[in-house]
């Protein structure tokens, strides 16, 4: 199905002066030009409009986030992992201004001993996004584990965390495995918003509210007593 320009505004709720400059930017396609002033638009475009104000508006996607993105879209999206390559910087928790360092910069800066650093990563507790490329949220997992050893206990519930990230890991994988065998054009919008809203908001909704009812039992006894 074919759209003029005012028909895509209105299916989308896209500006039309927001629609051309994703254009001009590289984020969509142009239209087809049937004579020089008429232009039509396809389902597709609709589609990626739906997407990019979906990234925006929830994800907080910058437009050159997204230009890299849906350059390479239809390679990205054709496989259960490709899927999820729009949100790889979101998932590494770690912001575009982020200062990074070297292992060695790490140990000096932070005041890190690099036997626990070493005995952290092995024990997957720390994971930087590379082998030599470090930040302070690597940091702050470090001040966590002084406070383990403060109180002079073992940071066993760290590891058992490890234990299920990794188990849960794999089923978001399964997941998305899933979802690619059952893509196709009509359903792929649908298909993308249980990827990004299963891992950004269902996710956290459950794992919080779990947490939350574990610890309202518990008070809940203490106070009946």
């Amino acid at each position: 199905m074919e759209y003029k320009i005012s028909e895509l505004v209105s299916k989308s709720g896209v500006p039309k002066s927001t629609i051309l400059y994703y254009i001009k930017e590289g984020l969509l396609p142009e239209a087809k030009k049937l004579k020089p002033n008429v232009h039509r638009y396809s389902e597709s475009h609709l589609e990626l409009l739906h997407y990019i104000s979906y990234m925006k508006e929830h994800l907080g996607s910058t437009n050159e986030q997204l230009k890299d993105i849906l350059q390479y879209r239809d390679q990205y999206f054709s496989t259960s992992s490709g899927m999820i390559v729009p949100l790889m910087n979101t998932l590494s928790a770690v912001p575009s201004d982020t200062k990074h360092y070297t292992k060695a910069e790490f140990i000096e800066y932070f005041g890190v001993e690099e036997s626990l650093l070493d005995q952290l990563i092995k024990d997957e507790i720390i994971l930087p996004i590379d082998a030599d490329d470090f930040t302070d949220k690597e940091a702050s997992i470090i001040k966590l584990i002084t406070y383990f050893q403060e109180a002079g206990i073992a940071y066993d519930i760290l590891k058992m965390y490890v234990f299920h990230a990794k188990a849960l890991s794999l089923l978001e994988h399964q997941m998305q495995e899933k979802l690619c065998g059952l893509r196709n054009e009509k359903n792929f919008s649908t298909l993308w918003k249980i990827v990004f809203e299963t891992l950004f908001n269902a996710k956290t909704y459950i794992f919080n509210r779990h947490t939350y009812k574990a610890y309202f039992s518990v008070l809940k006894k203490e106070v009946l007593k």
